[in-house]
Parts: structure tokens; sequence; C-alpha cells
């Protein structure tokens, strides 16, 4: 008979649908762009800066909301950034032109800022620390998972009603995750009325309530320990966003396909890096039980992921006139891509737990830096040559560029509030 799923597990598909929403609420957009900016009259440079909207207060809101997040706890911070994002998304089905559809991806950005360091936080709490890697990695697919649905789901809203509908029903379907999670999530697991003895067992002890004073927070040397996990973080990000807000566009007016045949091809790719995702974080985990090397449970699947994606991507630039190619590549290139994100989201908890929102918005901020910068990129370069595959030739530098910066990640080596004279090793969990 089948073990009826605990506490733990509900709380942590609660974080896998709210990855989903997160993720279907900022990429809807690239699927109804090419409709947007033919009504709206934008260039692909001014698509690129629409897409880029959503990252400057996601940007800022990595630390910022990690911060909030490790203060009030994930219960009331995600139930906040929720209502937030949902408005945001309803609010892009009635804008009138290139400023208001600006400001309403500017919204939709400061709601899910803090959304993915929180949600580390909560994972913190509630997952142990040997299956953090696939947590992370098991999250995101879900996320790439919405990549992948979102394109056929957008088309078909479209179809039932228009793109301006779209953005409405998906939006006020988020509001449902708002409040359930609102209701059945505890910071403390120990105040969960569902919650075992084994399962805290299993857990890490709880690191105190929202809003109980808390050590000065050393950001200088907490910057600088997670700054080259943030510059890894940046150039693995580069191509992520320019798939996410250009794939749909690049099949359609690149190769001259309908919108519902771009849709396709876009969740074909994406789906491969759903199993990337999970594949990233369960070999790490394996691998760190197996061999108690942190460093190698991380870097070796890291690297292995960036350096996969850039020959895949070598494989794009040199068949850009196959479209059966180019699917096989940047599929090959999206699982490799995904391998990182496992083990890359488990080391903020590897290098600063007593952090762990925070440090984790400190490595986003990577992210969403490359979120304002790559969308504009390859916007702009289409825009100057008409050449669709030239941005993947740029990002293939970027990629090897990561592999190089991750060397100077040391998930190894813990933080240590005293100072870093001592950089101990982080704990190795015992399964």
């Amino acid at each position: 008979m089948a073990k009826r799923p605990g506490a733990p597990e509900i709380v942590l598909f609660l974080l896998c649908i709210m990855y989903f929403i997160t993720y279907v609420d900022r990429v809807n957009i690239g699927t109804a762009a090419p409709l947007i900016g033919k009504e709206f009259g934008l260039s692909k440079t001014e698509l690129g800066v629409v897409f880029s909207a959503f990252a400057y207060p996601y940007a800022i809101f990595q630390v910022i909301g990690g911060l909030i997040g490790d203060k009030f706890g994930a219960r009331r911070t995600l139930f906040f950034c929720g209502l937030i994002w949902a408005a945001a998304t309803i609010l892009t089905g009635i804008v009138g032109g290139l400023v208001s559809l600006f400001a309403a991806r500017l919204l939709l950005g400061f709601g899910e800022g803090a959304t993915f360091p929180v949600a580390t936080r909560a994972m913190q709490n509630w997952v142990p620390a040997g299956k953090r890697g696939f947590a992370q990695g098991l999250t995101h697919s879900f996320a790439r998972a919405a990549f992948g649905i979102t394109p056929p789901v957008v088309v078909f809203l479209i179809g039932l009603t228009s793109w301006r509908g779209a953005f409405v029903i998906l939006g006020s379907m988020s509001l449902i995750w708002v409040f359930v999670w609102a209701w059945y999530f505890r910071d403390n697991p120990k105040e969960h009325k569902a919650i075992t003895s084994e399962d805290l067992g299993k857990l890490s002890p709880y690191s105190g309530d929202p809003g109980q004073a808390k050590p000065k927070i050393p950001w200088t040397r907490l910057t600088l320990r997670i700054l080259p996990v943030s510059a890894t973080y940046f150039c693995y990000a580069w191509v992520l966003w320019l798939l996410l807000n250009w794939l749909p566009s690049f099949f359609k007016d690149g190769y001259q396909l309908n919108l519902k045949d771009s849709a396709f091809f876009t969740a074909a790719v994406s789906f491969a890096g759903v199993a990337g995702d999970i594949a990233g974080g369960f070999i790490s985990d394996r691998i760190l039980r197996a061999t108690g090397n942190r460093k190698l449970a991380r870097l070796s699947i890291i690297n292995t992921g960036l350096l996969g994606a850039a020959g895949c991507l070598i494989g794009v630039v040199f068949a850009p006139k196959d479209l059966t190619a180019i699917v096989l590549y940047l599929s090959a290139g999206f699982f490799f891509l995904e391998l990182v994100i496992g083990p890359i989201w488990s080391i903020p908890m590897d290098i600063a737990p007593q952090y762990a929102g925070t440090a984790s918005g400190l490595m986003n901020t990577g992210s969403a830096i490359a979120a304002i910068v790559s969308p504009i990129v390859f916007g702009a370069i289409v825009d100057w040559t008409g050449d669709w595959i030239l941005p993947f030739a740029v990002s293939i530098g970027v990629l090897l560029l990561g592999v190089v910066l991750s060397f100077t990640m040391h998930p190894e080596r813990k933080f240590q509030e005293e100072g870093e004279g001592a950089l101990a090793p982080a704990a190795t969990p015992a399964e």
C-alpha cells in the first residue's frame, strides 16, 4: 500500500506549483509577443525592452525579498507576492501601448522578485539537507514544464478569447494558489497539524520564528562570498532568458511558422529542460551522499551542463537552415543547461544556511541582471543584422565563461559568521 504524502511532501508540491505558475505568468508574453508587437507596432528591440521590464524590479527584490522572507517568513511573504504577480498578469490584458505594457511587466517583476529566494527559505526548513539538490531540481522542473505548456495554452486561450483575455484568465487562476498557500503552509514545521515526529526527525532544526531578532547580516562578506555564484548563474541565465523570451518568435519569424506550430516547437524544446532539472539535482545529491565531496557533487554537474549546452549551441550555429536539426540541438542544449539548476540553487544553502533566503537572493540577482540584458541584446542583434542565429553564437562564449567562473564558488566552504579566517567545510548530510 502506497504511503500517503506527508506535510513536507505537500509543502514541496505547493512550491512546485508556485514555480509553475510564476513561469506561466512570466513567459506567456513570449507567445503573445508577435500579436502584441503587431497591434502596437513594436520593433524587435522594443519587444526586447518589454521582455526586460520584468527583470528590473526582479533584480532589485532578489536580495530585498530574500531578506524579507528571512525576517517575516515564507507564508506571509509569498502570499503578498502572489497577490501582486496575479494582479500584474491581469493588468497586462488591459494595456494600451508600449508604456503601460512596460509598466505591467514591471509590476510582475516586483511581485515575483522575492519568490525563489523565499521558496529557498521555506525549503531550508521543510526539506532534508541531503535532498535539497533534488528539491531544487524538481521545483525548477515545474517551471520548465510551464515554459513548455504555456505556449499551446496561450494559443488556445487566444483562439478562445484574445491575447488580452489570455492574460486575464491566467492571472485569475494564479489567485487560487495564493489562498491555498496561506491556508496550508506554516513557517515552523512543528506548528503544522499534519507533521509527524518521523518527519521532524529528518528536517534540520528550525532557524527561528519570523520577526525574531537575528544576528546582523554581514553584508559585505556575504555578498563577496556569493558573488562568484551570482556570476556563474548569470552565464547560465543569459541563455535561459534568451530562450524563455525569444524562442516562440525565433520559430515563428525566423522560420516563417504560424503561431500554433511555433508553440509546438517551443514546447518540444522546453520539456527536454524538465528532464535536465530533475536529473541534475538527483545526480548531484547522489554524488554528495556517495562521496561526501560537496565541491565534486555541485561543480561536476554544473560544468557538464554548461559545456554540454555550449556544444549544442555550436550545432545550432552551424545548422541554421535545417529546422529539425535546430529543434534537436536546442532540445539537447536545454537539457544540458537545466542540469545546472539543482546543484547551483543548493550552493547558497551549502555555503550560508543561516542566511538561506538572503544568500539565494544574492545569487539570483545574477539571473535577474541576465534577464535585463539578454533579451535586449537578442532583439537588437536581430534588428541590426536580420540574423536569428547570431545571438546563439554570442551565448556560446557566455557559457564557457560560466565554466571558468564556477571554480571560484567553493560550496564546500561554509560561511563563518565570525569571519572568513577559518573556512569550515560544509556539513555533509548523513542519509
